[in-house]
């Protein structure tokens, strides 16, 4: 370590070390960090990775079994799938989403009473016993889940099915707050409407250069598609490009 290679090929953002360790190992499952144990990614018994989404709802059909999930809600970012979504609603949860960074999860958290949350990415929240990601604690609580259960990771996983997501980034002449588009609200709204609540559209101006990113999601990978390239077509003849 010198100070420059937190996490350098390992952890959280490589876990193809962690999937070949579980299939050398006959593991049930894998558990990688990130450089500062804030964020969690696993591995399954077959080598599939589990994103935060994933293990979201995992957590929360576990606290809602057993009457732990204050108002059976989960909070996340606008960043999550809508998978996650569906299958909090199909338990009879809801989510509830913030901007991204799991420091507005928490504010929410603690604002409104809930107590559990996270973000895609992996950081997992559980309020009752701290107020911040812990990667260690979320492993904790998934390999207590999976002994309650007595069912492998795989299984537990399939509970949220993660819906097709496309992701646009249409560069732009100067940065521009998304609202500030003439025209761009009422599209988004009128082609929302034709993915009929199953997808969602998220466009949003990047804060470090003039480009701004458009996220798609829905059932039909061909539907996404359109709907990104209609949303860049407009931004760009707004801007003139």
């Amino acid at each position: 370590p010198n100070g420059t290679n937190i996490n350098y090929r390992c952890g959280a953002i490589y876990p193809e070390l962690i999937q070949k360790a579980v299939g050398e190992h006959n593991a049930d499952i894998g558990i990688a960090l990130d450089g500062d144990g804030d964020r969690v990614i696993v591995v399954d018994e077959k080598g599939s990775v589990v994103n935060g989404d994933h293990l979201m709802a995992i957590c929360a059909y576990d606290m809602i079994d057993r009457g732990r999930l204050n108002f059976n809600t989960v909070v996340a970012t606008v960043m999550s799938n809508i998978g996650l979504e569906v299958a909090l609603e199909n338990k009879g949860g809801r989510l509830v989403r913030t901007q991204v960074g799991d420091r507005y999860v928490v504010e929410t958290m603690r604002r409104t009473g809930y107590n559990f949350g996270g973000e895609q990415s992996g950081h997992l929240i559980f309020l009752d016993h701290i107020t911040t990601g812990d990667g260690i604690l979320a492993a904790l609580q998934l390999l207590a889940i999976m002994q309650r259960k007595e069912r492998p990771l795989s299984g537990l996983a399939g509970i949220m099915d993660s819906f097709p997501q496309v992701l646009h980034n249409v560069r732009v002449r100067e940065k521009k707050n998304v609202d500030e588009i003439a025209g761009l609200k009422e599209l988004k709204d009128q082609l929302e409407k034709d993915l009929k609540r199953r997808g969602r559209i998220l466009v949003r101006a990047s804060g470090t250069e003039p480009v701004i990113r458009i996220m798609v999601e829905g059932e039909k990978e061909e539907q996404i598609h359109a709907i990104a390239l209609t949303m860049g077509n407009h931004i760009k003849s707004v801007f003139g490009i």
